[in-house]
């Protein structure tokens, strides 16, 4: 790894010791986690001589290159057709939410493809229909099958993973998730994984960890998955909240993001935006582990870990996105980084104090 803590309480080399405290019960407990708000990155010397310049380009794998490193959530309201085509065109890809029947969900990959995406992408489940929906999907075009489960690091991902690996090979990419540790990415990755989901409890709309008790911070899910030597790349999925998360989410060693809320209430997502009550104009946002969406996609709730929601319209998904690609550009430059791979070795992590926190975000009107 090359990224470094310059802060002697926290050693990245943890990792390669021991990452557990052990209680007087015998309880396995984690002694530190981060999350993106507890660290800054160091500004560094930098021969950079504009932001763009540098080049946000990388590699899904040996066919599949993105010129920024962004992905949109296979969510129904977010990812369908228009928005697939939307980050084709700003450089992206957009994952073609599962959530619908298969006929409906092979159409907008279709109609996608013939609106110019090269790689169309998809999700599908691990039980029921996955096999049938993997075959349509396929038969429509699709590039990338999305196995979109909340807990990835399963029997159930196992057995699908191995079996639509011996279905197609190298000819589709499998993308799979979410896990939050190494153990589980090195797992999906063994068993067929080409990409790996990473994040779990972090996103805006999801209640998984107050359900569950369970999840990791969306930083500390990157460092670790990032200690692993497989070949499969990193997907942070959860807890971005602005470009500069996505600038420490790479550096800590992701090489993607995957983006829902800041995505949400655009132009391009699924569905009308209408009046509400103060006025302005809103567009609905929910979780798909919410219990709304389970009763539209199911019709029937397990447990449910998301909420429903609205956020206020935001216009053109282009103009967000391209905010949050200069302030990616303007972040690799702090750290003298042309590209994403120096980012890696030349960025350097400090811990935040609360102080430092308050700091960092406009405060002139704050209350003292």
């Amino acid at each position: 790894m090359g990224h470094k803590m310059v802060d002697q309480a926290y050693d990245l080399n943890r990792y390669q010791k021991s990452i557990f405290s052990e209680s007087k019960n015998n309880i396995n407990l984690r002694t530190e986690t981060l999350a993106f708000d507890d660290v800054l990155l160091v500004p560094q010397y930098s021969e950079v001589e504009s932001r763009a310049n540098v080049n946000l380009s990388q590699n899904l794998d040996l066919n599949i290159k993105l010129n920024i490193p962004i992905i949109s959530s296979p969510m129904d309201t977010i990812t369908e057709a228009a928005m697939a085509r939307t980050m084709h065109e700003l450089g992206g890809i957009g994952i073609i939410h599962r959530y619908n029947s298969i006929s409906e969900q092979a159409e907008m990959v279709h109609n996608a493809k013939a609106g110019g995406v090269r790689h169309p992408a998809a999700a599908i489940g691990v039980t029921g229909d996955f096999k049938e929906r993997a075959m349509e999907l396929a038969r429509s075009g699709v590039n990338i099958l999305c196995l979109d489960v909340a807990h990835g690091h399963h029997i159930l991902m196992e057995r699908a993973l191995k079996t639509l690996k011996d279905s197609y090979g190298k000819s589709i990419h499998l993308m799979a998730g979410n896990v939050a540790t190494l153990e589980g990415f090195n797992d999906l990755a063994d068993w067929g994984a080409d990409s790996v989901r990473c994040g779990i409890g972090g996103g805006s709309i999801c209640t998984t960890r107050i359900q569950t008790g369970h999840g990791l911070p969306g930083l500390e899910t990157v460092f670790e998955c990032a200690q692993s030597d497989r070949d499969a790349k990193i997907i942070i999925d959860g807890g971005i909240k602005n470009s500069g998360d996505i600038v420490k989410a790479l550096a800590a060693g992701a090489d993607f993001v995957m983006l829902g809320s800041l995505l949400s209430g655009t132009d391009k997502t699924p569905g009308e935006a209408f009046v509400g009550p103060s006025g302005g104009l809103l567009k609905d946002y929910r979780g798909m582990a919410s219990a709304a969406a389970q009763n539209n996609w199911r019709s029937k709730v397990a447990s449910h870990e998301g909420i429903v929601s609205t956020v206020p319209y935001k216009g053109s998904v282009k103009e967000v996105l391209g905010e949050l690609e200069r302030g990616i550009r303007s972040g690799l430059s702090y750290s003298g980084a042309n590209n994403l791979k120096e980012l890696r070795h030349k960025a350097v992590f400090c811990k935040q104090s609360d102080a430092s926190k308050y700091e960092s975000a406009p405060h002139i009107l704050a209350k003292v």
